[in-house]
């Protein structure tokens, strides 16, 4: 929960998974409490109207149909934190409405108790019992930091401290064949073309 709870701010939408059960429904009053939106998941329509009751903004029968929709009509302005007590199909459709620098905490994994087989493999679990956390990014976040990272790199190069590799490609008009190759990993390091 610390994932979610130290970096929940007012105005914010949280997203609950499992919403009806004893976890879930005393994350969604605590985000509530810190002056978040809040969304809940629950499996039948009595879950969703005990949901609306004890304060959740908007609570949803994901056995209903079109939950897509449904999630879309509940998060018009996406999903700022994501409490997930399911994994599954449904956690990556709450993905799909998470807003970059979104943050997920994942606690359960009840789509696959039920299953059969148990998936051995299930990677859900793996965030569960391991306590895994995972960021995406992208370089352009960064960008304030492009020519710190620069210099680095060129000094530990210069120490011997990090190895740069290039395949080197010649000539330009066989740069189809090369890209393929790249892509087949056909280089090691930085795939460059020579041009002469």
């Amino acid at each position: 929960m610390q994932v979610c709870e130290d970096t929940w701010s007012s105005g914010e939408t949280v997203l609950v998974s499992g919403a009806a059960g004893a976890v879930g429904s005393l994350v969604g009053q605590i985000a509530k409490i810190k002056g978040c939106r809040v969304v809940g998941l629950a499996g039948t329509d009595e879950k969703v109207r005990w949901l609306k009751e004890i304060g959740f903004d908007e609570a949803i029968n994901y056995k209903a149909d079109s939950l897509r929709q449904q999630l879309a009509e509940a998060t018009p302005r996406g999903v700022d934190c994501y409490f997930d007590n399911v994994g599954g199909e449904i956690t990556e459709l709450i993905r799909e409405r998470m807003n970059l620098y979104g943050r997920i905490a994942v606690c359960g994994t009840t789509s696959n108790y039920n299953s059969k087989p148990i998936l051995i493999s299930d990677p859900q679990r793996d965030f569960v019992t391991k306590q895994l956390r995972q960021e995406g990014f992208v370089v352009y976040r960064w960008q304030h930091r492009w020519m710190e990272g620069i210099e680095q790199m060129a000094e530990w190069i210069k120490q011997g401290k990090l190895i740069a590799m290039d395949t080197v490609f010649e000539g330009f008009e066989n740069a189809p064949k090369f890209l393929i190759g790249m892509l087949k990993g056909a280089n090691i390091g930085k795939a460059v073309v020579k041009v002469h």
